[in-house]
């Protein structure tokens, strides 16, 4: 590269094109930021890796305008929730874990956190429906071009780039960089960011084929079922999987193989038999799409974030598919941090607010990555509960499957045993509280004063909604002219919002005032008898926690940021408060 090299001139660089890539661009692009996109791939992902798209991703994706159209395309949430364990899928049922939230116990407590389902969208429908939004908004993206370094200074980033048609150089200059590139980042190794874990633990193969299996699973819709074969358990995600991408007539096939020793060759036969294997009969006919071997990791980043250079998704944690938190972890880091460069470029927030993406997210990263490896690790209960140290010996698994179906004392050991240990993956396949009980702490949240409200259920299991400032809006049905409307509806796309109700008329004066000095955008939400916004259920008294004339403060990402549980004394109070909870959001209080 020389000194007459091109530059491409931008607000926001984003490395990479997946969950994250994708996704910080939509929401950039949708909130104005000129951003650019470059991956070194020639296009979006060709193979269906993340799939679970939870409820907490569905608002993202809501408040982007995009919830319908993903709704079009996915597997829907009623398909996605008999998970199985059996010997293969024409063999022995072992039992059956009722899934993301469609068990009738479980399924109000889904109902009533979000006005969104659950979703199963592989990556080859999310990445394309969010590109092409994000492209649409105004987005730029450059395919075939590779990352290779990056120099931050005082005022900006300079990123060079390899053209891998031409082989040419060049430079992209920008504010900001974002470095989504996988789990194979660049990005975060020139940052040096510093990781935790053991790293890589264990190998898997992907194998995606095409076959009609309907006669086997339609009768138990899921979108996992899970085979309890000799050898199963070695590394990989615990037992031998086959994975719904299409209702019934494509599959992802995982089987574990040893990291140290590499993965096997890819041979017809090889494959074919593997696929028998965990079928349970020959009858009936597939064809494979595509083979790969991947690394089950358990790696996480303990500092995202280094000046103007900000990783996300993959690239800080590394992780196994179990519980389904990748992609959406990854989408949810990109919602955090856009609304933040956005202000930050167009002059509404100090840089500072910036620093508040590291001391949020890096603490998620390190949950997700802990989780889903412990989930890995709590498949191992169903062995043994059959008694089986390993399923290497078939024979001796054979005899302890039998057990199961004896009369007598040893018979019901077994039976209960299993049971317990299948009902124990509802911490993989329902926890509920790790996708929505976030509790941020950063100077992007004023506290109160009050201590964070304690847990009154499992906090994995179960979501706890709550206004303390760090928490996520609850979401509850308020109408206005009589429709229903969720409470999450009412803040987000890019703005502030302060919520009050009846009396509260000094906190929305306050908010227009503010809005009208700086350009900073407020949405006023005001719910009461009498007012646009009604609450007829409720609900909404309870769930807001503060006076009809108190507020709440919430960031564009449908975070409490603050709030003031009863009335101003006084118009001037609602408007100091106002300004200084603001100015300490933002960073600009200095």
């Amino acid at each position: 590269m020389t000194q007459d090299s091109p530059q491409v001139v931008t607000d926001v660089l984003v490395v990479g094109s997946g969950p994250a890539g994708a996704a910080t661009a939509l929401f950039l692009a949708t909130y104005g930021t000129r951003t650019l996109v470059v991956t070194k791939y020639g296009a979006l992902s060709d193979t269906p890796r993340a799939h679970i798209t939870n409820q907490r991703t569905m608002e993202t994706l809501r408040d982007m305008g995009l919830e319908d159209q993903l709704m079009r395309e996915a597997t829907p949430w009623e398909n996605m929730g008999n998970t199985t364990y059996c010997t293969s899928l024409a063999g022995e049922e072992l039992g059956r874990v009722s899934s993301w939230g469609t068990d009738t116990a479980r399924h109000a407590d889904y109902l009533l956190q979000s006005p969104c389902t659950m979703l199963d969208a592989p990556q080859t429908i999310t990445e394309p429906v969010m590109m092409r939004a994000a492209q649409a908004r105004g987005a730029k993206v450059r395919f075939d071009s590779e990352y290779l370094s990056h120099v931050q200074d005082a005022d900006g980033v300079t990123t060079t780039v390899r053209d891998r048609l031409t082989g040419g150089e060049y430079t992209v200059r920008s504010k900001y960089l974002v470095g989504a590139d996988g789990a194979r980042s660049r990005v975060a190794a020139d940052l040096g960011l510093p990781f935790e874990g053991p790293g890589a633990v264990g190998g898997a193969l992907g194998i995606i084929f095409e076959a009609d299996l309907s006669r086997f699973v339609a009768h138990r819709p899921s979108v996992l079922y899970w085979m309890v074969q000799p050898g199963a358990e070695k590394e990989g995600v615990g037992l031998g999987v086959l994975r719904m991408i299409k209702p019934w007539t494509e599959w992802m096939l995982m089987w574990g193989y040893e990291a140290a020793a590499g993965p096997p060759q890819f041979t017809d036969e090889f494959v074919r038999e593997l696929a028998v294997k965990l079928v349970g009969t020959d009858d009936f006919t597939m064809r494979v799409k595509s083979t790969s071997p991947w690394t089950v990791n358990h790696h996480f980043a303990t500092t995202i974030a280094a000046g103007r250079v900000f990783c996300a998704g993959d690239a800080v944690h590394r992780h196994p598919p179990t519980n389904g938190l990748g992609s959406n972890t990854s989408i949810q880091d990109a919602y955090n941090l856009a609304w933040k460069l956005h202000h930050v470029v167009r002059g509404l927030a100090a840089p500072a607010l910036l620093d508040s993406y590291d001391a949020e997210r890096a603490p998620v990263a390190r949950q997700i990555v802990e989780r889903a490896n412990q989930s890995i690790a709590d498949t191992g209960r169903i062995l043994t509960a059959l008694g089986v140290e390993d399923s290497t010996d078939g024979d001796v698994l054979e005899r302890q499957l039998a057990k199961r179906k004896e009369a007598g004392a040893e018979g019901a050991k077994v039976r209960q045993a299993l049971r317990e240990a299948i009902a124990y993956k509802s911490y993989e396949f329902n926890a509920h509280g790790v996708e929505h009980n976030h509790r941020y702490a950063s100077a992007a949240v004023v506290t109160d004063g009050t201590p964070m409200p304690e847990f009154t259920r499992d906090p994995e299991l179960y979501a706890q909604p709550t206004t303390w400032p760090g928490a996520k809006l609850p979401h509850t049905w308020v109408t206005r002219a009589g429709h229903r409307v969720s409470t999450l509806d009412l803040a987000g796309r890019g703005a502030f919002s302060v919520f009050t109700g009846v009396g509260g008329e000094a906190w929305i004066e306050a908010a227009a005032a503010l809005t009208a000095e700086t350009g900073l955008p407020i949405t006023a939400v005001s719910i009461g008898p009498g007012h646009e916004l009604e609450d007829p259920y409720g609900t909404w008294a309870d769930l807001s926690e503060i006076a009809d004339d108190g507020v709440l403060l919430v960031r564009p990402d449908l975070y409490v940021a603050a709030r003031h549980a009863a009335g101003p004394s006084s118009p001037a109070e609602a408007d100091r408060w106002l300004r200084s909870v603001l100015a300490q959001v933002l960073g600009t209080a200095a």
